[in-house]
Order: C-alpha cells, then structure tokens, then sequence
C-alpha cells in the first residue's frame, strides 16, 4: 500500500483550497524569482569575463603592433653596411704598381711549421687546409692563409696599435665581398701589408690610392697555382666574424 503524503505546514495551517492554491502559486513565484536571480548573476559573470577578455586582447594587440613598429624601425633606420668593393678576375696584366714587391715562392703542403722568407707569407710550402676566407678580428696561421692566396685570395693584414677606428673602417670599405682575408698581424714593418701569392706591398695609410689597383692587378688572379679552388669550406680562423 502507498503511504499518504503529509500535508505541507501551509495544507496544514489551512484546509481551505483556495488558501492553499495561492500558497502553492507565491511558492511557485519565489522558485522562478531566484531561478531568474541566478540566470541574471551568471550572465553578468559572463559579461564581465568577456569584457575581461577583450581588455587583454586589445592590450595583447597594441603591444604586438608596437613591438612590430620597433622591429620595422631598427631595420629602417639602421645604418646601412657600405657595399662591397668590386673588382673582376683575370690573368694577372703585368701592370707597374709602385712599391709592389714581387717573389718566386714555391707552392707544395707541409704539415709543419714553416719559416717564410715574407712576413706576412707571399706564398710558398703550406698546410693542405687552406683559411676561410673573410673578416677576422684576431691574427691568422700562417701556413692556412698561405694557402688561401694560392687559391687567389688576397691576404690584407695590418697594426691593431696603428690601424683602427676610421681607418680600419676605410681599409674594409675597400675590400671586396670573397677571396679576402683581413686580419690584424704581429710584428708587421708597415701599418698595412697587402699580400697576394708572389706579391706583396706594404702601405702606411688605409687611403693609399694603391689599395684598389693591388686588387685590381691580383684578387682572383689566374696566375696562382689553383685560380679555381674554394676560399670556402675549410678552417675558420679565431675571431672571424664574417
């Protein structure tokens, strides 16, 4: 048998239906009051997190589009490197350059240290690794550049105590963008020394009108023993730096 269902405290308090339909009508009320109560506090919640969200979105935005505007502006304003001197290869003409001293250095590998009768080398015996070719901060082996010039290189070394500054800045505006070595060098008799293989000429000033015809002459020169090897691919010196 199923139980009987007690009446709730307002059946109880009064048997009239009447009574007890409005009380069942205010409770109803009450319930869909909070019902609607509660929807209204979870949409302001809702509103809230949204308006959360597209603060830190816009504030995500405007600080992408400033990082931007700094990076397009480094690149826009920066100053721009001075282009790379040009010159071309060929035989060797022959041309008269005054000061330049010519040798007739040898060219075969040697694992060993060698005393070069130049300083820098003007070629002759060399380690079977040839020195990339590029920008170098600090002084070179001689046995790898050595065979570098072989490859027609040309070897520009010169005083730290004397060449720096703008006149290291000059001295690299004049120098092509391969087959190069610039390097400082212990010990030269002259500020500058530019070296080729079996040439060589020794300058005191990077503004030397001699810089540029030297190039002219001997970078990439078809003369040396191998016109047609890498300056690339082999050892990178200490301080390279491009």
């Amino acid at each position: 048998m199923t139980p009987k269902r007690q009446p709730s405290a307002e059946q109880r308090a009064s048997g009239n239906p009447a009574t007890q339909a409005e009380i069942a009508h205010t409770v109803k009320q009450q319930r869909e009051a909070k019902k609607q109560e509660k929807l209204a506090e979870y949409q302001r919640q809702l509103a809230r997190r949204r308006r959360s969200k597209l603060v830190w979105w816009t504030v995500g935005v405007a600080a992408a589009i400033v990082i931007a505007a700094v990076v397009v502006a480094s690149f826009v304003f920066a100053p721009k490197p001075a282009p790379a001197a040009e010159y071309t290869e060929h035989d060797s003409t022959g041309a008269v350059i005054e000061g330049v001293e010519t040798f007739e250095n040898v060219s075969e590998h040697t694992q060993e240290a060698v005393d070069y009768p130049q300083s820098p080398p003007a070629g002759g015996p060399h380690n079977p690794y040839w020195l990339n070719c590029g920008i170098y901060t600090e002084p070179q082996q001689n046995e790898y550049a050595t065979h570098s010039l072989e490859h027609g290189a040309v070897w520009v070394t010169y005083d730290a105590a004397k060449v720096d500054g703008d006149q290291l800045a000059e001295l690299r505006a004049q120098l092509p963008s391969t087959y190069v070595i610039l390097s400082p060098y212990e010990g030269l008799d002259s500020p500058i020394v530019l070296s080729a293989w079996n040439a060589q000429l020794k300058l005191d000033s990077a503004s030397d009108a001699r810089i540029p015809q030297f190039f002219e002459e001997y970078w990439r020169s078809q003369n040396v023993p191998e016109p047609t090897s890498s300056c690339t691919g082999a050892i990178d010196g200490p301080g390279k730096q491009s």
